[in-house]
């Protein structure tokens, strides 16, 4: 019997990625030219996690950018006031690569080595591909039931995710590549996305979305040489070895957007995908790429100041799984005001790229009341970076308005809110610690959990209050408002505090300066922080008006 011949799947037009409808919101799956064909009708992308939505969705503007450019403001304006994204122009760019399409090349094989292999010939198990989240508790490696394998689809979904977000840690030594050792291929960092905090901006079908995270060649903040910046299937294929012994620098943005992590060799076995062999690809550092990575926030490090020797050094800004988006507002908005510090120094956030570029349009291009998704996605590492923990994902909606660069006092509201908002948390954790002490307990705790459930309650109501927020906005009569409801359901949460305390609180207890503690000490010292928290809560509405 002859070999069997070597299974293809063009993901050009096989189905793979998981797209919901906007008409009925069934999800679907599709290959890359009918997802970009109709995007229009589509409301986003549906895939196992969050992040490799935002994986698949830089993939996508990878896709567009090498096809359409867009050269200018006006090829992109183009773009938007058409109905649909041209397929023509797409389907002719994606036959000009279509071997670097197919998932199963035997050249050029998708994201892939074609003769990727170990000086032992060894290959891993699937679960080295897939991202189980949490830590230890595997979702999706036990889903499929007794030995694990991949449909094409799946495999070709993860292996964009693993490129992306890949953890860092030991991988497997490539033969051909100078840096392994014994063996083994030594932690180079997580990979590339999974490096930043992911912003991305959502519009209503999966049309407007790709288009408000395209950016034009002549964008004065990523300026790209159409003929450089380059996806890596119009880049030479990679081997095993790094491309420079020290590292490459990015392009530009559209090089991040496929940034060759890690080297990874699928084993078909079929019509499934039995094994993987993922090795180390390109390192790249993080320290100053907002010049070239628009979908992440950037804050001053100091530390990176002192160990390059140079001021300012601008570090990727992560997300906090613990903290809500709308907690780190000032660091999104570009009119936002610096944080108050004791002493004058670099700026302490740099806003997301994209969302400047979004500050270009508003007014022109949209319309100040046009809505705008801003969702934040990202990885949180263990283990010195080698394991995932969790994923974060999470939106807020705003009136593009925000964005703009002139919008200083409507930007000061929000944060100035934020600011209450935490403030008022914080001053009910005081409350919550201050009733243990004088209980006879320990203040950390009680103090903690009263601060997270505070921060709970306030969350939908400040998502909804921060969408009113608009052109025609009275910024102080909306701060006055927030303020009261802050006021309102932080009382509520002391009330029930203080209702559930031990008689012993009554008598209390000497704190740690030697002071007496009681109940009435500890509510006494809450209504003086709430008030400094909320001080317009307590405005006469007459003098308001």
């Amino acid at each position: 019997m002859p070999d069997p011949a070597p299974p293809s799947f063009p993901l050009t037009h096989s189905p793979w990625i998981p797209a919901r409808r906007v008409d009925d919101g069934t999800v679907v799956e599709l290959g890359i030219l009918r997802t970009l064909g109709t995007a229009h009708e589509l409301a986003g992308l549906s895939a196992d996690l969050p992040t490799q939505n935002a994986a698949l969705t830089r993939l996508l503007l990878a896709v567009l950018h090498g096809a359409l450019g867009p050269a200018d403001q006006a090829a992109w304006q183009a773009l938007w006031d058409a109905d649909e994204l041209p397929v023509t122009e797409l389907a002719s760019y994606l036959d000009r690569h279509a071997a670097r399409f197919d998932l199963f090349h035997p050249e050029t094989p998708f994201l892939q080595v074609a003769d990727l292999r170990t000086a032992k010939g060894e290959a891993s198990e699937l679960s080295k591909l897939i991202a189980d989240v949490p830590n230890g508790v595997p979702v999706f490696t036990t889903r499929f039931g007794g030995e694990l394998s991949l449909s094409f689809a799946e495999a070709a979904r993860w292996l964009v995710h693993c490129m992306a977000f890949d953890p860092s840690g030991i991988k497997s030594g490539a033969a051909g590549d100078d840096r392994v050792k014994n063996g083994k291929g030594y932690p180079i960092g997580v990979a590339w996305t999974g490096q930043i905090g992911v912003v991305l901006l959502e519009g209503r079908t999966l049309k407007e979305t790709l288009l408000l995270n395209l950016l034009p060649a002549d964008d004065e903040r990523f300026r790209r040489d159409l003929a450089v910046d380059l996806p890596t299937w119009e880049r030479p294929p990679v081997t095993a070895a790094a491309e420079m012994p020290e590292g490459r620098p990015p392009t530009g943005p559209v090089d991040l957007y496929t940034w060759p992590s890690r080297r990874i060799r699928l084993f078909p076995d079929g019509d499934r995908v039995a094994r993987v062999l993922i090795a180390n690809g390109e390192k790249i550092t993080p320290q100053d790429r907002f010049t070239v990575e628009p979908h992440s926030g950037w804050r001053h490090s100091e530390n990176q100041d002192r160990i390059l020797k140079r001021s300012p050094v601008y570090m990727p800004r992560g997300h906090d799984p613990d903290r809500a988006v709308w907690r780190g507002l000032q660091a999104l908005l570009p009119a936002a005001p610096e944080p108050e510090t004791p002493k004058k120094g670099p700026q302490r956030f740099l806003s997301p790229g994209i969302v400047h570029r979004l500050a270009d349009l508003v007014g022109d291009v949209l319309p100040f009341d046009h809505w705008v998704r801003f969702r934040t996605i990202g990885m949180v590492y263990g283990s010195n970076e080698s394991v995932v923990d969790d994923v974060v994902d999470d939106v807020i909606d705003l009136q593009a308005v925000l964005a703009r660069h002139d919008a200083v006092a409507l930007a000061r509201t929000a944060t100035d809110c934020v600011v209450a908002a935490e403030r008022a948390c914080f001053a009910l954790g005081g409350l919550a610690g201050d009733l243990a002490v004088a209980a006879g307990g320990i203040a950390d705790g009680p103090r903690g959990r009263a601060r997270e459930a505070a921060f709970a309650r306030l969350d939908r109501p400040f998502r909804d209050w921060l969408r009113t927020l608009g052109p025609d906005t009275d910024g102080y009569a909306e701060e006055i408002a927030w303020h009261r409801e802050v006021r309102g359901i932080v009382t509520d949460s002391a009330a029930d505090l203080l209702r559930d305390i031990p008689p012993a609180c009554w008598a209390g207890r000497t704190d740690s300066r030697g002071n007496l503690l009681t109940a009435a000490h500890a509510e006494a010292r809450f209504r003086k922080n709430l008030g400094a928290a909320v001080p317009l809560a307590f405005v006469d509405a007459d003098t308001a008006a």
